[in-house]
């Protein structure tokens, strides 16, 4: 096999490989021995079979297996040579081995243009301080509280309020005629938690538990269920049970329940250090963007064109999964992909021009990342999603994801070098000083 390089950009590369007769012919050989030694056909005891029935019968699949066998062998003994790692995939042209015939094909691939580092080591920067206030402790111990409520029913029909928790039936109807798909029975919901439509849970209030009522609701213009966006409907509604939260006292039992805490004290003190250690994290992240952001504006370099647009799609498809999870569509933005797009683009090539600036310190630094590093990425995101680790790791392992996991990791320990060796300055928060300017 030979091949010749030919730079097409300073961020794409294109591979002409030729592949002599007798190369081509012993690949095709290799994939035939290999099928006769699979093959079950009736007639012949297995691993007895003919090659020329072999080739007779599997020619479709011998060719391309054997194609691509050897394609990616060669590949990746050029890719080692060439010592360049493509950014967003290979593009190989069509191939088809053929007994006793040279072949020829292509690839091309996107890979991190050459650029001259700056220095990223003892660069000075500024990291907010950390201030936990007594009000930033009884916001977390009230939501303690609120999760340990005990909920039970009232014994009168009073109508709903917000903070109750309510279990209603609930049906509509336009012309006098139901709306298919909008009716629930005892379905349970907390008022005053924006958990529902405003306009519903404002009927809820006025109908008292154990009796029905009916009112006009307007859906939102922006309702994720574009057929009933912007319609008028007439919703039935029957209150079944009002629940109220008891909210429990804050003394030491409330420190156990939450957490097995000695006491109230000891539950104090692990909310001041999970706080503290949250708001640092947050503060250290900020000021390592911000010194990233300033390395950055130190260099030049074009960006591979497909590799912004791989990163493009991934963010625009959050963005309308999260639309989505709100109960939104991408409609009711009253935007188009295309705008969305347009909006996003600046972000993703500084995501992507990140990333190559990070990968160039790692291979600088000769950073790499272990199995152990590998395995406890995926044990975190498998926590975060609720799935299986292994089954979660087979999925990136089956869809060629893992060089993707490793090189975030890579650029994860370039960034955390680059800060670990900055000259870093503590400041005060930005709310303390806010608050101060304010007070003076």
């Amino acid at each position: 096999m030979e091949y010749t390089v030919t730079q097409i950009s300073p961020v794409k590369t294109q591979v002409n490989v030729s592949v002599p007769a007798e190369e081509a012919t012993a690949a095709l050989s290799t994939a035939v021995a290999l099928f006769r030694s699979k093959a079950d056909i009736k007639g012949f005891r297995k691993g007895k079979v003919p090659s020329s029935v072999i080739e007779q019968r599997f020619k479709k699949e011998v060719v391309g297996e054997a194609t691509t066998d050897l394609i990616n062998v060669h590949i990746n003994d050029i890719m080692g040579e060439l010592k360049l790692s493509p950014l967003s995939g290979l593009d190989v042209s069509e191939a088809a081995l053929a007994k006793g015939e040279p072949l020829e094909y292509t690839f091309s691939f996107e890979h991190a243009p050459a650029f001259d580092l700056p220095e990223y080591k003892g660069q000075a920067i500024e990291e907010e301080d950390v201030v936990v206030s007594e009000a930033d402790i009884e916001s977390v111990i009230e939501r303690v509280r609120k999760n340990l409520a005990e909920v039970a029913p009232i014994s009168d029909n009073r109508t709903p309020a917000d903070g109750d928790v309510v279990s209603v039936t609930f049906e509509a109807f336009e012309n006098g005629q139901a709306i298919p798909g909008v009716r629930a029975e005892n379905f349970e919901m907390t008022l005053g938690e924006g958990q529902s439509l405003a306009d519903f849970e404002a009927l809820v209030k006025t109908v008292p538990a154990g009796s029905e009522g009916e009112g006009e609701i307007t859906f939102p213009a922006d309702f994720i269920n574009t057929d009933l966006a912007g319609r008028t409907v007439t919703m039935k509604i029957a209150v079944h049970v009002i629940k109220v939260r008891t909210l429990p006292p804050v003394d030491d039992e409330l420190a156990k329940k939450a957490g097995n805490f000695e006491d109230l004290d000891k539950m104090r003190e692990a909310i001041t250090m999970s706080y503290k250690k949250s708001r640092e994290d947050l503060h250290r992240s900020s000021a390592q963007k911000k010194l990233i952001d300033k390395l950055l504006a130190a260099v030049d370099f074009p960006l591979p064109p497909a590799t912004v647009e791989q990163q493009l799609g991934q963010m625009v498809q959050e963005f309308v999964t999260q639309l989505e999870r709100r109960g939104k569509s991408l409609e009711s933005t009253g935007k188009s992909l295309a705008d969305i797009e347009v909006e996003m683009k600046p972000r993703a090539e500084e995501l992507v021009k990140t990333q190559i600036f990070l990968a160039a310190v790692a291979l600088k630094e000769e950073l790499a990342v272990t199995p152990q590093e590998m395995d406890a990425f995926f044990y975190r995101l498998s926590t975060q999603v609720g799935q299986d680790v292994v089954l979660l790791k087979r999925y990136y392992e089956d869809n060629g994801m893992m060089i993707m996991v490793r090189d975030k990791l890579l650029c994860d320990k370039a960034a955390d070098l680059i800060y670990a060796s900055a000259m870093v300055t503590k400041v005060a928060p930005v709310e303390s000083a806010d608050a101060a300017e304010g007070t003076a």
